[in-house]
């Protein structure tokens, strides 16, 4: 066909064209659906209200997010999803939805390993939604002794990398502390080169935490490999020095470069290309079951040959999958060693439940760190 439009084809036995669509009709029937959905929204909006009416009648406090009520709906939503709207667009639609009427009915206030532009400020919004008045605090110990003192109800740290493994500090913590893990979230890492320079030739120093220069350690040593590497104690913090240091990049997230008016120089910047940070969220209740959850525990085996498997053995006993076990020293003394494990199930489920009852009777120390939604992408 020439001179026409060649994705036209003839139709029927007359060769008629196809009527084009009709876009005023199809604009018309958006707009239709628009106005259902804002008013089914209000709706939720006004339900939610009368349902924080009704708890605090009943003499509830006034946390009223429940960490396993947000993942049923949300996993309902992925079960209902038959597109063409990908999953994880869908969930993140009614996260914001559930966030806005949860602020509603009180505001949930929530710390995080600050500052402003981190990596764990935006796993808070994937879990909570924007709505949230989201904290930075200094110290991952910061966070944890918040949400202990209630200024907040929930905090949120990271726990581990796929690339460079887990996040120390936060394990040590909870060997401390009485606060229970509520949820978790996985969060993708794309790193950025940012800066106030005009080109990479341009950088002299690149900052950024030691975890995110590791992650990126090929890339650097291929197109940033005569720049000193500085690591500070977050990539916000490396932001922040970026925008006041001439010749100096930062490594982070790209929300960083709008907070500290930088230029991103480089994209996607990590090594490994599924690179994933897991982040846990903490708080001061238990989280009832939901049939799709976690557990984590601390355990210490006794000092004797075998003493790690025989403290092991029932989870394999009772069909318990194991799906992490981390080793950290106990401080307790040389050579002693406490375990982190993260098992499939609620605590309350009957065969866990018989499984951890023998082992807490096997162990030197034994602490159920919390039960949990498994996150729903």
């Amino acid at each position: 066909m020439v001179g026409g439009d060649s994705s036209w084809r003839p139709e029927g036995e007359g060769g008629e064209r196809p009527r084009p669509p009709d876009l005023d009709a199809l604009r018309a029937e958006i707009d239709s659906l628009d106005q259902e959905i804002q008013t089914s929204i209000a709706r939720r909006a006004t339900l939610a209200l009368e349902v924080a009416r009704a708890k605090r009648a009943a003499g509830a406090d006034e946390d009223f997010y429940r960490p396993e009520r947000e993942a049923e709906i949300l996993r309902r939503v992925v079960d209902r999803n038959l597109g063409p709207l990908a999953d994880d667009a869908m969930v993140r639609l009614f996260r914001e939805i559930i966030s806005a009427c949860l602020a509603l009915q009180n505001p949930l206030r929530v710390a995080f390993l600050g500052p402003a532009g981190t990596f764990t400020q935006a796993a808070v919004l994937k879990h909570f939604g924007q709505s949230v008045a989201a904290e930075p605090l200094e110290t991952i110990e910061a966070v944890f002794r918040e949400v202990a003192a209630e200024t907040v109800q929930y905090g949120v740290v990271p726990v581990e990398n796929s690339t460079e493994g887990v996040v120390s500090y936060t394990l040590d913590m909870f060997m401390q502390s009485s606060l229970q893990i509520c949820g978790e979230v996985g969060l993708p890492i794309h790193h950025f080169v940012l800066s106030r320079a005009p080109t990479l030739e341009a950088v002299t120093r690149v900052y950024s935490h030691s975890q995110s220069l590791a992650q990126c350690r090929k890339w650097l040593d291929t197109h940033l490999p005569y720049p000193e590497r500085v690591g500070v104690t977050s990539n916000a913090e490396a932001a922040r020095i970026a925008a006041e240091e001439p010749g100096a990049a930062a490594i982070a997230g790209e929300v960083a470069a709008g907070i500290y008016g930088l230029a991103v120089l480089a994209s996607n910047i990590e090594d490994e290309p599924e690179n994933t940070t897991r982040f846990l969220v903490i708080g001061r209740r238990p989280v009832p079951a939901t049939g799709a959850d976690k557990t984590s525990l601390l355990l210490a085996a006794r000092n004797q040959p075998g003493a790690l498997y025989e403290l092991l053995e029932p989870f394999s006993r009772y069909g318990i999958n194991m799906n992490r076990i981390e080793s950290r020293p106990s401080r307790r003394g040389k050579w002693d060693y406490v375990f982190f494990v993260d098992l499939d199930g609620h605590a309350q489920d009957p065969d866990l439940a018989s499984a951890l009852k023998e082992v807490s009777e096997r162990s030197a120390v034994f602490k159920v760190l919390g039960s949990y939604p498994r996150m729903v992408l």
